[in-house]
């Protein structure tokens, strides 16, 4: 009896772990047809595969739309569209949206200049492992005072996505 439990248990674990595999391949392969384009240049077909995964909520996704927008890349330029992928990455906390977000704000791209906010995404980043991140923060605190940089701190202690 013992073993026909732990049986169908392990039965039911393997059934979890293809139905999870079988769920994420498609959708791992999809963007990677999307990055195969981009590689070569084929921004019009990377555009195509990542927007239905962007607008479904795929950090991956939205980051690289975002630099398509940034790069102007198969689309007109637009930081501040660019800037709205890269937020809605970067409420999931993927790290190289969080980053991209401190460098539009360290260089005023789609939103006005705003040192301590490009330092509070910089802190993001870095704390999701972006291995960037650290130097362009310690590079930005030298054009900052102490108080920006408290607040910028605080300000990263204090985040939280919107609407969470």
């Amino acid at each position: 009896m013992r073993k026909d439990r732990r049986f169908i248990a392990l039965r039911l674990s393997v059934a979890l772990a293809l139905s999870m595999t079988c769920l994420v391949a498609p959708a791992w392969a999809e963007f990677q047809v999307g990055m195969d384009a981009y590689n070569r240049g084929d921004f019009k077909t990377a555009l195509r595969e990542w927007q239905p995964m962007a607008e479904q909520g795929d950090a991956r996704a939205q980051f690289y739309f975002g630099l398509l927008y940034e790069n102007g890349d198969g689309v007109p330029l637009d930081y501040a569209k660019a800037r709205q992928w890269y937020e809605k990455a970067a409420v999931q906390g993927d790290a190289k949206a969080q980053l991209y977000l401190g460098l539009q704000s360290s260089f005023g791209q789609g939103v006005p200049m705003d040192l301590v906010d490009a330092y509070m995404w910089y802190s993001l980043a870095a704390g999701n492992g972006n291995a960037h991140a650290p130097g362009y923060r310690a590079d930005l605190s030298r054009q900052m005072t102490p108080a920006q940089i408290a607040e910028a701190q605080k300000r990263a202690r204090e985040w939280k996505p919107k609407g969470k």
